[in-house]
């Protein structure tokens, strides 16, 4: 006996079963890349953001270039929309979500000003967003390869007076990675207005060091030109090649300005002691030459027992005179010695004697004046 439960009335005929002919793809249908189906369901499933935004951000996935994640999304509004299933007004609102999220960038209309006509405004996924739907990988920091002995210190059996030794290890990172260093020195901060960034100063420093130079001598020797220089950076490479010693150049400068320095120096004190022996004679260690400064320490007489004539010493007298007087070559004069030799050098008047032939020229000349 049969117990087959019969037939139902009508149900081939008002449902058919599906055939082979029946079954038809839609008509936008392609065949997508693994990457682009992965960022397509990663999208569906991104958390912070709205089911529409989530919806558009599909649409933008399935269209945008897998080999170039970063570059225009080519396509229409019509397309978006019909992928997303959402109206307009809905659609601008995702893409407001979106942009609000850093998920995508929606630069300006561009504008062709020769033909005047605007272009279309193409969407742009951020790095974010692509990280997000695995079409990059996100960035690793390089960290310094441990040493075998490092790593056989990692597997060491911890003590029972420590519950996990991993722990107690230095956990900041400063000490195992290589970093730039943070600051700019202070002799190469001025190097900063001229269009020199901090990681080119240090790239610069580099290259000066391979070259056996160094960069704070090569700024500090160059610095007037280097600073009114059109394009300072080439300029600067183009001295780090040259085979100038500017290290040689900043000793000299050094040395010259230590020198002027001590010059001014020794010139002020000097200075100091000529007004404080103001009004005071001195005399040389042979007697022949007597030296008298005058009340206000402006002046200097000089009086030769071989000429009886004053004369002044011109121009830096008082460090020549303070030099003499340290080194004993003159000595202050006692007042006795001092008036013997005013006298002794005192300039003495001869009566002028008019000889004959002399007397002869002087009438003719007389006679020569009248008849002109």
């Amino acid at each position: 006996m049969s117990i087959a439960q019969p037939s139902v009335a009508g149900e081939g005929i008002s449902h058919p079963a599906p055939t082979e002919a029946a079954i038809t793809l839609p008509d936008d249908a392609v065949n997508l890349p693994w990457a682009i189906l992965r960022a397509v369901h990663h999208a569906s499933r991104i958390d912070g953001i709205p089911a529409r935004a989530r919806a558009v951000l599909a649409a933008l996935a399935r269209t945008v270039d897998a080999g170039n994640p970063y570059g225009q999304i080519f396509a229409r509004r019509a397309l978006l929309t019909e992928r997303a299933m959402q109206s307009d007004r809905t659609f601008y609102r995702s893409l407001s979500d979106l942009e609000a999220a850093g998920l995508i960038e929606r630069p300006a209309q561009r504008r062709y000003v020769a033909a005047g006509l605007f272009g279309r405004a193409y969407l742009h996924l951020t790095e974010r967003a692509a990280i997000l739907l695995g079409l990059v990988e996100a960035p690793v920091v390089a960290a310094e390869q441990q040493t075998d002995e490092s790593e056989a210190e990692a597997f060491i059996q911890p003590s029972d007076s420590m519950a996990d030794g991993a722990i107690y290890k230095d956990l900041s990172p400063n000490a195992f990675q290589k970093r730039q260093p943070g600051q700019v020195p202070a002799d190469l901060q001025r190097l900063r207005p001229l269009g020199f960034r901090d990681f080119l100063i240090f790239k610069l420093m580099r290259e000066a060091r391979e070259q056996g130079k160094f960069l704070s001598h090569v700024v500090e020797a160059t610095w007037e030109h280097l600073r009114q220089a059109k394009r300072p950076i080439s300029y600067l490479r183009t001295l780090l090649r040259s085979s100038t010693d500017f290290s040689y150049q900043i000793r000299a400068r050094a040395a010259e300005l230590e020198a002027e320095q001590i010059a001014a120096a020794e010139c002020a004190e000097a200075i100091k002691l000529v007004q404080r022996l103001a009004g005071q004679t001195f005399v040389d260690a042979s007697g022949e030459r007597r030296f008298v400064i005058d009340t206000d320490g402006k002046m200097l007489t000089v009086y030769n027992a071989g000429e009886g004539v004053a004369r002044h010493d011109v121009g830096e007298w008082q460090v020549r005179f303070a030099r003499a007087l340290r080194s004993g070559q003159i000595k202050r004069a006692p007042f006795e010695r001092a008036q013997s030799l005013a006298v002794r050098l005192a300039p003495v008047d001869t009566p002028r004697m008019i000889t004959a032939t002399v007397a002869g020229h002087l009438a003719a000349l007389r006679d020569l004046v009248r008849r002109a």
